[in-house]
């Protein structure tokens, strides 16, 4: 009979315990990785706020900011309603009195006056036009004067209704159910949907086309570009929305892809301004392609690094809390900028860029980790344009900020039916994204837009200082 000694009875107590424990090791990590996935949000991964399925805790513990109360804010400006002018008053009421010995009261010219806006009865005008037929006295021959053709071109509905009901279904994502019961109920006309819909994709669309067009065709000329995606569907077909976000307009643009296609068709191989973006694989396509310069952004980046800070994994999480300082420091230099020199500023700026270029090229070997290390062996500097080029901002929040509203819109519209649904809403995101951000009423824009698409005059621009 062999007879074993102590170290290979261990050793073998050993190798069979590890084989017992392997599977329950690979089992653990498995469900970790997967705690991990269910753990993701949009405050530490590129998913949208909307995808977040549990709402953050309301209870405040140690260390939490207290709840703010509701209302106006301590040290805040007050926000008054402007008084009316007297030119704005349209309708005067008789005066209150009382009825005073004149002896004993003298009546002064001083009032306490009070302004009320009130709706119409019927706040629409019916308007109607003549055209007089005249008879030929010795022929019989009838003949007639004509209507102008920017008054018949409107159909049912005149510039401004048609605009209103555009800013209706565009800006307040208002079903053409719901505007058809608002105009019978409170304006006392009813208008079918069917007339509805063909005021909105046959009158107003088009009247928007030429100012689409022009914003549309001077994206190649732009040096600074904010681009960013997201789904879209069709008559349940899967589209995507493609947001081109300049200095002083917005441009959307729906694609039956998501590839690098359209970033071609639209600005052009020949492209060479500076792209800001997160890290999805068409925009390097269109970087080998073209001479654009990437900004990759870096809330996105900061948000991957976030997830890994909350990893079970010791060496990723220790790893991952000190770039989260790195990014800390940098972002609190941006935020001082005004106090700075801008040598000292510019110095800063590179010191901590190469910190963290640094910091990332020395990632652990762990998942997710890895994959951080692995984008900065290629571009590193791509994360980093806005240090060496003037006006290019580190992330991409003012585009992701234009497609909120479209996230919006689809949740309510649930999409689009057709080509002309599609070009309605290209057209009318981008009149209303553009004239927010140049501080103009996008309801005055499409009532100018719409009359002189009826009197056949040139549109209104959205351009400004767009080339």
């Amino acid at each position: 009979m062999k007879v074993y000694t102590e170290k290979q009875i261990q050793a073998r107590i050993d190798a069979e315990v590890s084989q017992a424990v392997a599977p329950l090791l690979k089992r653990i990590e498995e469900m970790e990785e997967t705690i991990a996935k269910l753990k993701k949000n949009s405050s530490n991964s590129s998913k949208p706020p909307s995808s977040d399925i549990v709402k953050p805790s309301k209870t405040t513990g140690k260390g939490s900011k207290k709840k703010r109360k509701r209302g106006g804010q301590k040290g805040h400006p007050r926000h008054q309603r402007r008084a009316f002018t007297e030119e704005e008053v349209t309708v005067r009421h008789p005066e209150f009195t009382l009825d005073l010995d004149p002896n004993v009261w003298e009546p002064l010219e001083e009032w306490d006056i009070h302004h009320q806006l009130e709706l119409k009865v019927d706040p629409l005008d019916v308007h109607e036009y003549r055209a007089r037929h005249y008879v030929n006295r010795f022929t019989g021959e009838i003949i007639s004067a004509e209507i102008p053709e920017h008054i018949l071109v409107g159909g049912i509905a005149g510039p401004r209704l048609s605009a209103f009901v555009g800013f209706l279904k565009g800006r307040c994502h208002t079903s053409y159910t719901t505007i058809e019961t608002l105009l019978d109920e409170v304006f006392g006309h009813r208008l079918c949907r069917g007339t509805l819909a063909k005021i909105v994709t046959s009158r107003v669309s088009p009247a928007l086309a030429p100012v689409y067009g022009e914003l549309f065709g001077v994206l190649p000329l732009q040096a600074y570009l904010g681009i960013d995606e997201t789904g879209h569907k069709d008559s349940g077909d899967k589209f995507w929305t493609w947001c081109f976000r300049a200095e002083d307009f917005t441009v959307f643009h729906i694609a039956d892809t998501r590839g690098a296609v359209v970033l071609r068709d639209v600005l052009g191989t020949a492209f060479g301004g500076v792209i800001s973006c997160d890290y999805y694989s068409a925009y390097h396509c269109f970087m080998k392609e073209s001479s654009a310069v990437m900004q990759f952004c870096l809330a996105h980046l900061i948000r991957d690094v976030k997830f890994l800070a909350e990893s079970t994994d010791k060496v990723t999480r220790n790893w991952a809390e000190k770039i989260l300082e790195l990014f800390r420091e940098l972002f609190s230099l941006i935020h001082r900028k005004e106090e700075l020199t801008e040598a000292y500023f510019q110095r800063m700026l590179i010191k901590w860029r190469d910190e963290l270029i640094k910091k990332f090229r020395a990632a652990p070997d762990r998942p997710g980790a890895r994959n951080l290390r692995k984008r900065f062996k290629v571009n590193p500097k791509k994360f980093f344009t806005f240090v060496t080029t003037p006006g290019v901002q580190p992330t991409n929040n003012m585009t992701e900020q234009a497609i909120r509203y479209l996230v919006i819109d689809r949740r309510i519209t649930q999409g689009t039916r057709g080509k002309k649904g599609r070009d309605w809403s290209e057209r009318i995101w981008t009149a209303i994204s553009t004239c927010e951000s140049q501080g103009r009423p996008i309801f005055q824009f499409l009532c100018d837009a719409v009359e002189a698409h009826f009197k056949g005059l040139d549109p209104p621009s959205l351009m400004l200082a767009a080339c």
